[in-house]
């Protein structure tokens, strides 16, 4: 058995919370991640894909719940300390490499920054060559130290993004949307550079995307989130091969393939949360229905899909 490095224990993230205008942007969601594996987390915009990355990094302080990271609450550490030890483990990929970079800093000083906080450097010389190893490392060169963001690429900018994460060493890495503004046929390079990195360090990730087919190439195990809910949870291949809950089987029929025959039969089907029918009192919840894949279902949805299961 893998070794759990991260345990979420319905994790609840409410904004403005108590209000009329609440919003329940993760609702008790739990799953666990295992050490040198990649989970991809996905559904569409506003799902709550990214608050939950960014709950579990500390980012937003948890309205309940629990992130357990290597046998430790999270959302527990008070000292300085424990939270700047908890901070070198676990790094975020942003979004948008536009962003995320500040505009008035040297490439050289964007990375070192991590060095500098944790001390992982002990002067300006092996400052300097660090950096430089991590730039080649994401497949930039020397050169590109004395540069400022505004002077690169999308594609170059993420590698940048990717190269400060990696600078103090982590174990943990949750990339959100790491790929989304990038061109198409610069997210291919990018992706393989993180699974060529995870091969090489050991790494762990949380890739949260939109683009289905690309987070089926880089996962490990896929989970599917509607408003604010985890509603499936199975390997890459099951989730594809087995899509089980109603909201799962939409996203997977809205996925273009280059092939005009398909394309022309293709359906597209629609989800409705209200076709489920629960009754009150009716205990919705992540059932495993087969072994390792989850749906969020009632005891009644869970024994059809059961027998369903078992009789394909």
């Amino acid at each position: 058995m893998a070794e759990k490095l991260l345990e979420i224990k319905n994790l609840k993230q409410y904004f403005n919370q108590g209000k009329p205008n609440e919003v329940r942007a993760v609702d008790d969601i739990s799953f666990d991640i295992y050490k040198g594996e990649t989970l991809g987390l996905v559904g569409e915009s506003g799902c709550g894909k990214s608050t939950t990355g960014r709950t579990i990094i500390r980012l937003y302080d948890a309205t309940d719940g629990q992130v357990i990271y290597d046998g430790v609450d999270v959302h527990d550490k008070k000292s300085k300390k424990d939270l700047k030890e908890f901070n070198r483990k676990m790094q975020m990929i942003f979004q948008d490499p536009y962003a995320s970079l500040n505009p008035r800093m040297k490439v050289l000083d964007i990375i070192a920054e991590g060095l500098d906080i944790h001390g992982l450097v002990k002067n300006p010389k092996e400052r300097k060559e660090r950096v430089v190893e991590l730039l080649e490392t994401v497949g930039l060169n020397r050169e590109h130290a004395d540069r400022y963001a505004h002077e690169f690429s999308g594609g170059q900018r993420q590698r940048l993004g990717i190269a400060r994460a990696l600078a103090v060493n982590p174990e943990f890495i949750i990339a959100d949307e790491p790929i989304s503004a990038l061109d198409v046929s610069i997210q291919a390079q990018v992706v393989n550079l993180l699974k060529e990195l995870q091969e090489e360090k050991g790494l762990t990730y949380l890739f949260i995307a939109h683009d289905l087919s690309m987070v089926k190439y880089i996962s490990d195990r896929i989970g599917v989130m509607y408003f604010g809910k985890l509603v499936e949870l199975a390997t890459a291949e099951e989730l594809y091969a087995n899509p089980m809950h109603p909201y799962t089987q939409s996203l997977l029929s809205a996925i273009p393939l280059p092939d005009p025959n398909y394309e022309r039969t293709r359906v597209r089907k629609s989800y409705n949360p209200e076709n489920h029918n629960y009754q009150d009192g009716e205990e919705v919840a992540m059932r495993e229905v087969t072994p390792g894949h989850f749906v969020f279902c009632s005891e009644k949805e869970s024994a059809s899909l059961k027998a369903t299961s078992s009789s394909k």
